[in-house]
Order: structure tokens, then sequence, then C-alpha cells
């Protein structure tokens, strides 16, 4: 079918899409009266809105009755409930209508794009892509949210400063602050309103905090908490209430800044890395019909060890895009990955001699490096499980390296058993009567080499093919070249057929494609150390921001800046977590252990102050540079913004492109090379005949 012809089908299949769909609509609306669900719609929602919310409601309830679907939905609705306090029914909404633009678009895309590669190899692939695409769909869905509650929370603070100058008091100023602005933020403002102001208002921020999905937030109910809890205090510069909203309003704007220029930076990256998925078979199945001798190559071992070694740079490129573009604190978090299944494989009977001897021992080298880089990049993971996990690696990339080798020689020997003879055509398709009588040919071929093929001596082999082609009825019509010829094409795919066994140095090729695998997480965790060392500095400089504001705060202390820290932290979370665990039993004590485990320059100097206000000195005398600093610090700041934002920029640009430019040069050029130069090598034996 020509494009033309594609392209009018595609435009009259989404012509009556779309009519579907506005008559579903247009009847859910007409039964909107009947429906259970009352949903609170703003006085300015036009009628079309109020009917597609309710259908979308009305659709996620029908769901739920889908098992794979049910599946899907709540999956999303977890990821979407984490970013922000949401009534159910606008949970239902986000969640459905994120889902419903999923499922269509990668559904339309791969339905056209199958209908034009009729492969059900080519059509695992996408589903398997479209499985990682969904992740970044629904990240860039869940992004858009963030961004909204973060410029949200920037005219909130707003609202509150005014709120505060008319009453003087934080209840009052977040309860009418909330009145006046968008629901999103609202929600938040009422339940850090109703927190303070409840029996137990630690009990309930506590609560809070376990649901509040920005560490600003965080940030703005404790403060809140403790100005109503020890009073304001009027300085020079004015009410430290309002100077900690003017340094969180600095912060969250910073933050948009820098949110905005890396989605600019990095803005489809992740689309081009997964791209060359869905040209392969494309390019594959125009190479195989405009230049016939491409067939050996696409065909081939090579091609196919080529195609995975596309498929493998496509799905490393995203990993390490994923880490690069992880700049929300959500991602600089501690991990808290699920290492059940290393501890478990661990502590298994029988096999701990096993990992004695895999494993260095605890006072080497290789164990310590180890062990620091697990805490450089905040894994919970000890050292013994990690090993683990590179060993397991080992074995099933040596495993899947070994399996993929004896299945490429299996494939090749079906391959050359069913092969065609060489067609003298360089360019566009051989004629159909060609191709019966190759089909013909081919068949008898794969005759002959049954029947001759457990022949080991190659002259006696030679001699008894001669024999029975000669004497065929086929070779009746033949001339004695066209004989020899045939003679000399049979030997030479049974001579083919025998070199399609396990070689050494595909056994030594699949030792270092497990050993690649036993590196690779170690590798991951310095790639991964390396994007959290430009996150550090930057999470020490907000540190420094708020403490500025509690140092002015009666009766605060160490203990409870480590709190507000402990909630406020990304990068830092674990040293900080154990040192508060370990407070009671001796502050220095678990203050130098904190120091020694973040092994960040920057952080250790802000430890050293909190170490001389534990008992020494007050805590305001200890930081009392702080404020000097803090406008060269927040240039400083923006600098190193833009500079890291760059570096990461350019990265992103190198790993995006690498699986396209694979795509081009190895599955394209180089096979086009290859065609030239046996072309040319076909008409150098033409010639010589002549």
């Amino acid at each position: 079918m020509e494009l033309k012809s594609w392209l009018i089908w595609i435009a009259a299949i989404s012509a009556v899409g779309f009519g579907i769909v506005v008559i579903v609509i247009q009847l859910m609306g007409l039964r909107k009266r009947k429906s259970s669900f009352t949903v609170v719609e703003s006085p300015n929602a036009s009628a079309w809105s109020r009917s597609f919310k309710l259908w979308m409601l009305s659709m996620y309830v029908f769901s739920l009755k889908v098992p794979l679907l049910r599946t899907y939905l709540s999956k999303v609705r977890k990821r979407i409930a984490a970013i922000n306090l949401y009534d159910e029914f606008e949970l239902r909404f986000h969640t459905m209508a994120a889902g419903t633009a999923a499922i269509l678009i990668f559904g339309l895309s791969i339905g056209i794009l199958f209908s034009l590669n009729p492969d059900w190899l080519y059509l695992l692939t996408l589903l398997l892509t479209v499985i990682v695409l969904n992740n970044v769909f629904v990240d860039s869905y869940i992004n858009r949210i963030e961004k909204k509650l973060l410029q949200q929370m920037a005219s909130y603070l707003t609202e509150v400063r005014h709120a505060y100058h008319r009453h003087g008091i934080v209840e009052e100023a977040l309860t009418e602050a909330a009145e006046e602005s968008e629901e999103e933020i609202a929600r938040h403002g009422y339940a850090i309103a109703d927190a303070l102001v409840s029996p137990k208002p630690e009990e309930e921020l506590d609560k809070y905090y376990l649901t509040c999905p920005s560490r600003f937030l965080k940030s703005f109910a404790g403060i809140s908490y403790l100005i109503m809890e020890y009073g304001d205090r009027v300085k020079k510069e004015g009410s430290i209430y309002l100077k900690a909203i003017s340094s969180l309003s600095q912060e969250i704007h910073l933050d948009m800044l820098r949110r905005t220029k890396l989605d600019y930076l990095l803005r489809g990256l992740h689309v081009i890395a997964l791209v060359p998925v869905f040209f392969t078979k494309p390019i594959e199945v125009w190479a195989r019909s405009s230049f016939p001798l491409m067939e050996d190559y696409y065909l081939g071992k090579y091609g196919l060890m080529t195609k995975l070694a596309i498929y493998v740079l496509i799905i490393v490129s995203y990993v390490f895009l994923q880490k690069l573009s992880s700049l929300d604190e959500k991602s600089n978090r501690s991990e808290g990955t699920r290492t059940g299944w290393e501890q478990r494989i661990y502590e298994m009977r029988g096999i701990n001699g096993l990992w004695r001897a895999l494993i260095p021992g605890r006072r080497s080298s290789g164990y310590e490096r180890v062990k620091r880089l697990l805490a450089d990049t905040g894994h919970r993971l000890t050292p013994e499980w990690f090993y683990v996990r590179r060993v397991l690696l080992f074995a099933g990339g040596f495993l899947a390296a070994f399996l993929l080798s004896m299945f490429l020689h299996s494939t090749e020997k079906h391959r050359i058993l069913s092969e065609p003879p060489k067609s003298s055509v360089v360019f566009g398709s051989i004629s159909q009567e060609e191709a019966l009588n190759n089909r013909r040919i081919t068949e008898q071929d794969r005759v002959w080499i049954n029947r001759f093929g457990s022949v080991n001596d190659r002259n006696e082999r030679y001699q008894m093919i001669s024999r029975t082609v000669a004497s065929s009825e086929s070779a009746k019509a033949l001339t004695k070249d066209e004989i020899t010829a045939t003679v000399n094409r049979l030997m030479v795919k049974m001579e083919r057929l025998r070199d399609e066994y396990l070689k050494w140095w595909e056994l030594l090729l699949a030792l270092g494609i497990g050993y690649l695998g036993y590196c690779l997480p170690l590798w991951l965790l310095y790639f991964q150390r390396r994007v959290r060392a430009m996150e550090m500095r930057h999470e020490v400089y907000q540190f420094q921001t708020m403490i500025t504001i509690l140092r002015e705060m009666d009766r605060i202390s160490v203990e409870e800046i480590l709190e507000w820290m402990c909630s406020y932290a990304a990068v830092f979370k674990n040293p900080i977590e154990k040192c508060l665990l370990h407070y009671d039993s001796g502050a220095e004590s678990s203050l130098l252990e904190m120091r020694e485990e973040a092994g960040f320059p920057e952080f250790q100097r802000l430890t050293d102050k909190l170490l001389l206000a534990v008992e020494k000195i007050p805590i305001s005398r200890a930081f009392d540079d702080l404020e000097g600093e803090m406008s060269y610090r927040f240039e400083q700041r923006r600098l190193d913004y833009d500079k890291m934002l760059d570096s990461k920029a350019g990265l992103g640009r190198m790993i995006g492109f690498i699986p396209m430019y694979s795509l081009i040069f190895m599955y394209l050029v180089i096979p086009l090379i290859w065609m030239s130069f046996t072309q040319m090598s076909q008409y150098y034996e033409q010639i010589q005949k002549l």
C-alpha cells in the first residue's frame, strides 16, 4: 500500500475515533444528573469541562473492573497521590486523565507502526519500548503538577505575608491566605493550619510530613510551628517570620528557574534515545527491498548482533539519562531500594562459603571503597549485598551471552539451509519467476546437504556431490559451468554449516560480557555519585539559609535544628537520621559520626558549628557569620546552578544521541559499505572470467 493510502486511512480512523469520543462525551453528559458523583466545580467551568470530568470519573469506576487496567491505574494513582493533597474525586480525575492519555497515544502509535511492519518480534519490541516511554510520560505529567504547585506556593506565601501584616497571628494568616489561593495549595494551607491549632500539633505535623510532597512546604510548616510556639521577634531587618517567608520565596523562585532551565535543556532527550527502537525494522525492510544483497547481513548473525547491540545501547542511555535528569528531592533522597532479594540470597544456607570466597574481606581496600561509595550515593545496600548483586549480574550476563551465541549459530544454520542463490540484481527486487526458481533450487540444495553433510572427507564429499548433481534430472538443462557452480555452492554451504559451532573466542566474549555486568553496578554508583556531588553543595546552602532564620528563635536547640534538617534533607538524609537516633546517647559523638559519614567538606564545616553550639557557645554565636554571607552565597549558588545545568545538558545531549548515531552507522552505513565491497568482489570475479 502506498504512503498516500496509509495517510488517508489514518485520517479516516482519526476522524471516526474523534466522532466516537464526542458522542460518548455527550451521552455521559446526558447521564450526569443520574450519576452518583457529586463533583465540586469552579463557577467558571464550562458545561463541556463538567461533562468531561464526570465522564472521566465514570470511566475510572469502570476501569477498576478490568484486571490489567486496574493494576496500571493503581500504579499511576500512587505516583500522583504522592505529589499533592487531593480529595478523592480530584485524585481519580487526574489518575484517569493521565492513564487515558497514555493508553490512547501509545495504542495509536503501536497500531500504526505495527500495521506498517507486521512483525510479531517488532510488536514485542514496541510493547517493551512503550512500557519505558510510559514512565517518561507519567514523569512529565507529574512534573507539570509539581511546577504548578510551586507557582501556587509562591503566590500563597505572598498572601500569607499580607495576612500576617493584618492580623499578626500565624494560624489566622494561614487560613485567610488559603481562602484566597488556588485549590491545590489551599489544601496544604488548611492542612497546616489545622495541624497547628490541634491539641497535639507536633504529632499532626509529623502526619502531614508523611504526605507532604515538597520540602519547601515542610520548612514552611515547621517555621510556622516554631513561630507559634516560641513567638515572633522583630529586629532591625523586620519580623523573623516575614524574613523566613522571604527566604523561602527566594528558594522557591530559584528552584522554579532551575526546573524550567533543566526541562528546556534536556527536553526530548529521553524520546530521542528511544526513537531508534521504532526505526530498526523500517530501515531493515527498506534496505532488504531496495538492495537484495542486504538480506545476507540483516538476516545473518551479524545483523542480529548489531540490532541487539543497538537495543542495549538504548537501554543503557535511557538509564543514564534518568539518573542525569534526577534533580528533584525524591530522586536525590537516600534510596529506599528494595534489598530483600540480595539479602535473602546472601543469607541462604549452603552457599555462605561461596560468598565468603567471592566477596573481599571487611578490612580490604576494595571493601572499604565500595562501602564509601554506597554511603556517598545514599544506598541502603550493605557491601555484601552489593557484591551479591554484582556476582549475579556476572552470572546472568555470561549465561545470556552464552545462550545468545548458541541461538545465533542455530539461526545461522537455518538461514544457510534456506538461503537462495546469489542474485545479480543490485537495486530493486527480483522478479516473481526468479523468486520461484530460487525457492526450488533452495529446496533441492537442502536435500543434497542433508544427504552428504555427514561425509567428513572434503574430497570424497566433493566427488559424491559432483556425481549426484551431474546425474540429476535438473542437470539436463544445465551447462557444465552451471553444474560446477552448483557443486561449488553446495560445498560452500556445507563448509559454512560446519563452521557454525561455539568457538573459544565466543566463550571468552561471554566472559567479557559477564564482567561488564559485574562492573555495571559499580559504574552506575560512580555516575550517580558524580550527579549527587553537584547537589550536595546546594543542599548545604539551603541548610545555611534556614539556619540563619532558626538561630534567631529563643530556646532553639541543636537537636531541633537537626530534626528540621532531617525533614528538609535529600542527599544528606541518611547521616542526619542516624545522628538523631544516637543523639540521646551522646550529642558530640553522634555529630562526629555524622560528620565522618557525610564526607563533604562544606557539610563538615556546618557540623563543626553545630558541635560548638552543643555546649560551648549559643547557636546564634556559632552561626553569626552566615547572615553577612547570604547575599554572596545566593549569587554563588546561581552561578553554580548554571554551571551544573550546562554540564548536565552537555552530558545529556551526548548520551541521548548515542543510540541515534549507533542506528545510523551500525545499522545503515556499515551494511551499505559491506554491500558495496561484496558487489565489487562479485564484479571482479565476473571480469576475471571474461
